[in-house]
């Protein structure tokens, strides 16, 4: 089962801009094979968003899963690595969101804490299945950081947390951009260099304009689809 978030969709193409889902390519499946490659599809986009969803597993980074509910989707995992690999080596931005943050530190070699209240602690509630989207916290934006340039005079913010894993060690040439403020997990990364590579832990596209007391998405999907055109 392959999906699109709606909510995820709409926020994008909020800004006038067409938006595809990728289906994975299965050259040599038993029904149906084809010649299809997913850098065909990298070829003809301009773009990719990778969205939440499934835990990451564990064995993607060296590890056995902690607790069996937490083995995450390794065939999803491996699809949107190679994914991510095709649009960095044709040098095409890429926006990670919640599950798709934690993948681009995955797949430039980083690990994740699979649960935040086991190894970190319980200070900071990331996720309540009962609130859902509407269960925020503070994160502290990074002096100096792309982020800081984003929201200039910013200091601290407020985002929805929906997760329980988080970026543990750092993936080779990626940069904090934001912390959240009470236990320090990481909440937005960057890639360093020339190639567009940012993600965030939790989900711009459930947060308003127009609604004061969270972060403004606006910047991030602007910065994202400029870099985009740019590279057009």
């Amino acid at each position: 089962m392959q999906y699109l978030d709606p909510l995820m969709a709409n926020w994008v193409m909020s800004r006038d801009v067409v938006v595809l889902m990728v289906p994975s390519v299965d050259r040599h499946g038993l029904l149906h094979r084809n010649n299809m490659r997913l850098r065909d599809y990298v070829h003809e986009l301009d773009g990719l968003v990778l969205q939440g969803g499934a835990d990451i597993s564990p064995t993607c980074y060296g590890e056995e899963p902690l607790q069996p509910e937490w083995s995450g989707d390794r065939v999803r995992d491996d699809y949107e690595m190679e994914l991510f690999s095709e649009f960095m080596e044709a040098g095409k931005p890429v926006l990670g969101v919640c599950r798709g943050h934690q993948l681009i530190n995955v797949a430039l070699g980083g690990t994740l804490y699979q649960d935040i209240a086991t190894q970190i602690g319980a200070q900071t509630p990331h996720r309540n299945r009962d609130l859902y989207e509407a269960n925020v916290h503070e994160i502290r934006l990074e002096p100096g950081s792309g982020m800081a340039r984003q929201y200039p005079g910013m200091q601290v913010a407020q985002v929805n947390s929906l997760h329980h894993q988080a970026v543990r060690k750092l993936g080779r040439d990626l940069a904090v951009e934001a912390r959240s403020t009470s236990d320090d997990v990481i909440e937005a990364i960057r890639l360093k260099g020339r190639s567009y590579v940012f993600g965030v832990q939790w989900h711009p596209e459930f947060h308003r304009p127009d609604d004061d007391r969270l972060l403004d998405p606006t910047p991030i999907l602007e910065e994202f689809l400029a870099e985009a055109r740019r590279r057009m």
